[in-house]
């Protein structure tokens, strides 16, 4: 089923971008925040980014977490999102393709700078 070049053999972990605008839903997704929180201790809760930053065309902070925690953390998500929208992506070791073409999105589809993202860990973009 499709190219499996380059493919990737493991997940060893996973992120979750939550994207929000500054003036507008930053209070939503400061309390969905909280609730991750409070809710899944075990996933770190990144830095707030109020512009744009890597890849990511929106203001987001990123929730990183282990595959043990996906099958709880991302439903949970998904229904308390509060119209947010986010991205779950793997990390395989390939940034470019765990963005573009592993990526899940809850809400709308954003587009992704791809010229920021490496092939792998070790290449330049």
């Amino acid at each position: 089923m499709g190219d499996t070049a380059g493919a990737a053999t493991a997940i060893r972990a996973y992120h979750a971008h939550i994207y929000y605008d500054p003036p507008t839903t930053r209070e939503r997704a400061a309390r969905l925040r909280e609730l991750i929180a409070e809710r899944f201790p075990a996933a770190a809760l990144g830095r707030w980014h109020d512009v744009p930053v890597g890849p990511h065309p929106r203001a987001m902070y990123q929730v990183a977490f282990s595959p043990a925690v996906f099958a709880a953390l991302v439903p949970w998500v998904m229904l308390n999102r509060d119209g947010l929208t986010v991205l779950v992506h793997p990390e395989t070791g390939r940034p470019r393709d765990d963005h573009l073409r592993h990526a899940l999105w809850l809400g709308e589809i954003l587009p992704l700078d791809a010229n920021v993202l490496p092939e792998t860990e070790h290449s330049a973009a």
